[in-house]
């Protein structure tokens, strides 16, 4: 049976610890918040009033209740009166000694059965309670800012803590509403651990100019789902608490990834902390104001830049596969002339008919008239010959990936196409300068990585190797804007934008579940209530596909050769063993069959 927690203690009145003293007070337990002073103690205070009043004006709280919450919670200045608190939550500000500090202070005025938890979000735990005479009954309780609001609570064990105890905190945050997931003591817990590794990485590419901060945030947007892109994030958090918490981190695991970018250094040094100091990555209208403002970094619009462009009317699209006849209707609905190169006779018909059957969808859901289908139909060509592309401005390419299939496609644009028609590949994985490299024109060759399934997605990375002529990329980036995408600009390495900062979250995350650490369940709790991600890693990881995974992995790994990048061991056993997610009905999870 669960222990009962009739009255808790709270360590610290700042944002988080106002915010902790609540959620225990509209649970129906007693809280006694302690502060260092007087002044601080008020300000605690008012913020709590400040909070629950505005659930009050937005009808998520009754009057009366809000006085009943309120009478629940006395405030003080003296640790003593802690002395009979079943559980010490401690909130004060992220410093290991001051933490440690306030643990000895408790130690010797609490009970023996009292137990304590740090609202850390990166500090050990073990060290925090070997500073006590109770180690085994000292956990993490980090809770996720504003803590009223936010589902998810971490739940730390240390190697010493009482299974009891950690049952007990557990089933505790049950009770408050929370989403507890339990895991080991390492830098980071969960959820920080696997987003600030991300958040640097994207931090990194913008360093070494990979990609731009608009092109990488939009990119994890439009090709994640994700509800903010990671130099936004970054923003928001606060430039100076991502620092520390990488570089606690990196003291810890001493793992390269860890170790902060050095520009963020550079940028804290600058006073250039994100929206609380009004710039960061981005300038906004005023310190702490969302609203961003343009600044000597901010883009021209797609087709509006200082370069001159190429002329396109009609597109070729070499495949038949789902892609190429997204890519194809995608191009015709916009107003282009396509025409699509099929192998057989039989295949261009198949294209058709695709094309046909996702705009009869449209027409029926009332999102496209009957007149525009019939007009983009009739702008779809198919043709099993390569000299019926000899017109076309821009030929994208579609096709398996393999890269001398590919390659064998370029080959053939090369002796048929054009002189100034662009050729553009599709590939997700390959480089695109080994295609470029196929042909007597370079210069003309891009990539245009279409998101699956082409017809919704909104995003389109276009990969520039350094082969590209800038008015190539200018080009396809204004056509991509024109056929209702979302065009992000990067160099030709592996991954690109989107893979190059997902998979690596995806391998850290399997890295942790073969580690033991946490549970796949508790993983993609944390990644979901607590980083507001759609889907958490091993649910994504099931959807599309272990072997797709680990093919992109093993690409990364043998380009950039970061040890952080090579495959888990797990995730290699796992497709091995035939269990490639949801397509073969068992992945990290079983799924019933249908």
């Amino acid at each position: 049976m669960a222990r009962e927690f009739a009255r808790v203690g709270v360590v610290g009145l700042g944002t988080m610890g106002a915010g902790i003293v609540e959620v225990f007070a509209r649970a129906g337990i007693e809280v006694v918040a302690v502060e260092v002073e007087a002044a601080a103690a008020d300000h605690g205070r008012e913020t709590l009033e400040a909070s629950t009043q505005r659930a009050v004006d937005r009808s998520k709280l009754a009057a009366e209740d809000r006085e009943a919450l309120l009478s629940r919670v006395r405030v003080t200045t003296n640790l003593d009166d802690l002395a009979d608190a079943d559980l010490v939550v401690e909130a004060v500000p992220e410093r290991l000694e001051l933490k440690a500090e306030v643990f000895g202070a408790l130690d010797k005025v609490c009970g023996p059965e009292t137990i304590f938890a740090s609202n850390t979000s990166s500090l050990s735990i073990t060290e925090l309670s070997v500073r006590t005479e109770r180690p085994h009954q000292v956990v993490g309780m980090h809770f996720f800012n504003p803590a009223p609001v936010q589902a998810l609570v971490e739940v730390v064990r240390t190697v010493v803590t009482d299974p009891e105890v950690l049952s007990d905190v557990t089933a505790l945050a049950v009770t408050l509403g929370k989403s507890p997931v339990v895991c080991g003591d390492r830098a980071g817990f969960i959820a920080n651990n696997l987003l600030f590794t991300y958040l640097n990485q994207a931090v990194g590419m913008f360093e070494a100019h990979y990609a731009g901060r608009e092109d990488l945030d939009a990119a994890m947007r439009f090709g994640c789902g994700y509800p903010m892109g990671p130099l936004a994030l970054m923003d928001l958090i606060g430039l100076d608490t991502a620092y520390e918490i990488l570089d606690t981190m990196y003291k810890q695991s001493r793992n390269q990834r860890h170790a902060p970018a050095p520009i963020l250094k550079q940028m804290i040094t600058a006073g250039l902390l994100g929206r609380k100091s009004g710039r960061g990555f981005y300038t906004y209208a005023a310190p702490g104001s969302p609203e961003v403002v343009a600044d000597s970094l901010t883009p021209p619009p797609p087709g509006q830049e200082a370069v001159d462009q190429r002329a396109i009317s009609t597109v070729g699209v070499v495949g038949t596969g789902t892609m190429a006849t997204g890519i194809a209707e995608v191009f015709a609905k916009a107003g282009y002339d396509v025409v699509v190169r099929a192998r057989t006779e039989a295949k261009g018909e198949g294209v058709v008919a695709g094309i046909r059957k996702s705009l009869e969808k449209a027409v029926v859901k009332g999102k496209l008239s009957e007149s525009a289908r019939d007009e983009t139909l009739a702008r779809v060509r198919p043709t099993t010959t390569f000299d019926d592309l000899a017109g076309a401005d821009l030929v994208v390419e579609a096709v398996a990936e393999d890269l001398e299939v590919k390659q064998a496609v370029f080959g053939a644009l090369d002796d048929v196409c054009k002189p100034g028609a662009i050729l553009a590949t599709t590939t997700s994985s390959l480089p695109v300068v080994e295609c470029a490299a196929a042909t007597h024109r370079p210069d003309d060759v891009i990539g245009m990585h279409f998101f699956n399934p082409a017809s919704v997605m909104k995003l389109v990375e276009i990969v520039s190797p350094i082969t590209t002529s800038p008015d190539v990329t200018s080009t396809v980036r204004a056509v991509t804007a024109k056929i209702g995408k979302h065009p992000v600009l990067c160099g030709d390495r592996a991954g690109f934008i989107v893979n190059a900062l997902l998979f690596p979250y995806l391998n850290d995350a399997t890295a942790m579940l073969e580690a033991n650490y946490a549970t796949a369940d508790d993983i993609d709790s944390a990644m979901k209530n607590g980083c507001g991600l759609p889907m958490g890693p091993f649910a994504l990881l099931d959807v599309v596909g272990l072997d797709v995974s680990l093919a992109i992995e093993r690409s990364l790994y043998l380009e950039f050769r970061v040890p952080g990048f090579a495959p888990a061991p797990l995730l290699e056993h796992l497709v091995t063993a035939g269990r490639l997610g949801r397509k073969t009905g068992q992945g990290f999870r079983d799924y019933q069959k249908k």
